[in-house]
């Protein structure tokens, strides 16, 4: 399966006219339907995390499931057999198979009762989530890895180098294990929790489908802990959850940034302490000084919200993402999204349209930065 460079890309994700009314669900179904509808509610919002959308189809099949009509199980096998034939998913790309079969999987994980706090159960919920879609799945990177991080104007998180992912990961596990809870009052609950989800996360033990990844291992870690998880502040906020991962990790002292693990604690307490911090992505760019400053601080709701397709919106996303922190052109363009001059000139418009990019002048004819 292939992969971008880039770990993030948002989709639009307003509801449409075959998606699934959770909230309603929520409110007013019985226990039974509301427990799965909180699980589909988070396996679909979290592909958002690496940019994917699923199919019509899947939303169909999880109403199936919600509605007691077929088990979960029978919905993976659903899911599996329509991608198995080439007629069915002639108008659907990889990525839309791969949101579908890894929010089934999800549902089901999430559905389940069992857990086990070791680096072998993390580790087997990759191998669950992407057997079939990453020849990798269920084992640990063994190359190291950057990421350009939009949060970061184009630099990338010191991860855990792949030499030692395993010695790293029991550790943290051990620490974790022998933490001692008692006599802790929320606050210092939700700040050690914020931190241990961060190491975990910066480790970045997978080469890709690691914040999925860790996210579903939180879920269930914090269930095994007795709190009420509210999947859906996962749901609408991934791409929030990611990027405060990232700002929890990141400094760079000679331009005065520190880590910055606030943005993450804000949404565990708003999961955990039902507070109800704004989780804006703008304010986690390392730019951003305020909300006066909010509109020459691009952080995705502009492309989110633009009436666009979601192939389009990805590639915006490739190139905001890829060309973050440097001087670009249409050749850029064109070696980011895999576009015609034509189409890559039509990107560039429309990133200019919405304010994202704006012209240099000085390096020639038609060059292009990402506004900070």
């Amino acid at each position: 399966m292939k992969r971008r460079g880039l770990d993030i890309i948002f989709i639009d994700m307003a509801k449409k006219k075959f998606e699934i009314d959770f909230e309603n669900y929520v409110r007013n179904a019985p226990p039974s339907k509301r427990e799965k509808s909180s699980a589909w509610t988070a396996a679909i919002g979290l592909q958002q995390v690496d940019g994917l959308t699923p199919s019509k189809y899947l939303f169909e099949t999880a109403r199936r499931n919600i509605e007691g009509d077929i088990t979960i199980d029978d919905a993976q096998e659903l899911i599996n057999s329509y991608y198995e034939s080439k007629v069915s998913r002639a108008n659907d790309s990889d990525d839309t198979e791969e949101a579908d079969k890894v929010a089934s999987r999800i549902a089901k994980i999430l559905s389940e009762r069992a857990f086990s706090f070791s680096p072998s159960y993390l580790i087997a919920i990759h191998g669950k989530l992407f057997q079939g879609i990453y020849k990798f799945a269920g084992r640990l990177r063994n190359y190291d890895i950057t990421k350009k991080e939009w949060v970061l104007n184009g630099d990338t998180v010191m991860y855990g180098a792949a030499f030692e992912l395993r010695m790293a990961l029991d550790y943290d596990f051990e620490q974790e294990r022998e933490f001692n809870y008692k006599g802790l009052n929320m606050d210092q609950i939700v700040e050690h929790l914020a931190n241990f989800v961060s190491r975990l996360w910066q480790i970045h033990a997978f080469g890709e489908g690691n914040t999925r990844t860790t996210a579903v291992f939180m879920i269930k870690y914090l269930r095994s802990l007795g709190f009420k998880v509210d999947n859906k502040i996962f749901a609408d906020n991934s791409w929030y959850f990611r990027n405060a991962l990232v700002r929890a990790n990141y400094r760079n002292l000679p331009k005065g940034i520190s880590r910055e693990p606030v943005f993450l604690e804000n949404f565990f307490r708003n999961m955990l302490m039902g507070e109800h911090h704004e989780m804006k992505n703008r304010y986690l760019h390392v730019n951003y000084r305020g909300k006066a400053d909010a509109r020459s601080s691009h952080d995705g709701i502009t492309v989110e919200n633009a009436k666009l397709n979601a192939p389009t919106k990805k590639k915006l996303f490739a190139i905001i993402q890829g060309a973050s922190g440097e001087v670009f052109g249409a050749s850029k363009v064109m070696e980011l999204t895999g576009c015609k001059p034509t189409a890559a000139t039509s990107l560039i418009k429309k990133l200019l349209t919405l304010e994202i990019i704006e012209p240099v002048t000085g390096c020639g004819k038609g060059k292009y930065r990402v506004k900070g």
